[in-house]
């Protein structure tokens, strides 16, 4: 889902000036895109759906629609916080709950654009394990950190990141809306300054690219709608194994003194080559019963051109 054309600046504030682009594929191996996504200032975001034929597509679908009924994004306002963010997650949950019978589930991750005191911010939000990185003044770091089962392992040094991306239980998610019982997000806030690039990704790119990969492309192709095009074909050239959308948002014409600002912590929490992202639950009843055969019927693709997704 999205708002506006691609690789538009926003005109809703004199000074900070935002440029974006953004596109989706289904990927070489799946039937559907359970990818969904909002590209419109002030709101940036990717919901990579789980549950394929039980409705995944249609948890997404519920996640991104409830963020585009923040009253803020019909008026331009940059003074979304946290907390409202989270209100709207948790009728989304609510949402995808009642319309799946919480058969499925979708991850979320992107950037809002906030004001506060006259600075802007990159306001992260994080569920699950797609991804929202920065590239600023020549540093590349990945915001998000993800709710998944090898996140935690890499966290305890039980094994490595480079393992992690190979690890047989890589899919699988331990918070997710719409199914199981940890939904809360994580939030970042983070200084915008002069020159920002921001990519928000499901993990269809992720799982195909390294990071140096990703870095490559955000640096050496200038045009956020033509960097989205090349990176969502690189990660098809390598495979296409999986659903792969992105957004990339380019700021400038920052006039602030954000140096003296600081960014707050997310809260603490108390081999298969193709696999689908699972919530914990049910990654523990898969791995006691057989896999579901796929009904092997064509499906309509959400993202028109089986490969030039962009709506």
């Amino acid at each position: 889902m999205n708002q506006q054309p691609a690789s538009v600046p926003s005109t809703f504030e004199p000074g900070l000036r935002l440029t974006y682009g953004y596109g989706t594929d289904r990927g070489l191996r799946r039937e559907l895109n359970e990818d969904s996504y909002i590209a419109s200032d002030p709101v940036f975001a990717v919901a990579d759906g789980m549950g394929g034929h039980e409705a995944g597509e249609v948890a997404s679908g519920i996640c991104v629609r409830a963020l585009a009924a923040i009253p803020q994004l019909a008026t331009g306002e940059r003074s979304v916080t946290a907390a409202v963010l989270q209100q709207y997650l948790v009728r989304a949950d609510s949402s995808i709950r009642e319309a799946t019978g919480a058969r499925a589930g979708t991850t979320l991750t992107g950037a809002v654009v906030v004001e506060q005191m006259g600075m802007p911010y990159w306001l992260v939000m994080n569920i699950g394990d797609s991804r929202t990185y920065r590239l600023s003044k020549g540093r590349f770091e990945r915001i998000s950190v993800d709710h998944s089962e090898v996140q935690e392992l890499v966290d305890a040094g039980e094994i490595t990141a480079e393992e992690a991306t190979v690890h047989p239980r890589r899919h699988v998610v331990t918070r997710a809306l719409g199914t199981g019982d940890e939904t809360e997000a994580d939030f970042w806030l983070l200084p915008v300054e002069e020159g920002d690039r921001v990519l928000v990704c499901s993990d269809g790119l992720t799982g195909e690219l390294s990071d140096a990969d990703v870095l490559r492309i955000l640096s050496t192709v200038g045009d956020p709608q033509d960097a989205a095009d090349t990176l969502i074909q690189a990660a098809l050239r390598n495979g296409g194994s999986d659903n792969v959308t992105v957004i990339v948002v380019d700021a400038r014409n920052v006039l602030n003194d954000a140096g003296t600002a600081t960014t707050t912590a997310p809260r603490q929490r108390a081999g298969v080559e193709e696999a689908d992202t699972l919530p914990r639950e049910q990654a523990a009843e898969a791995s006691t019963r057989p896999l579901p055969q796929q009904d092997g019927e064509p499906a309509e693709d959400r993202s028109g051109e089986s490969h030039d997704g962009r709506h």
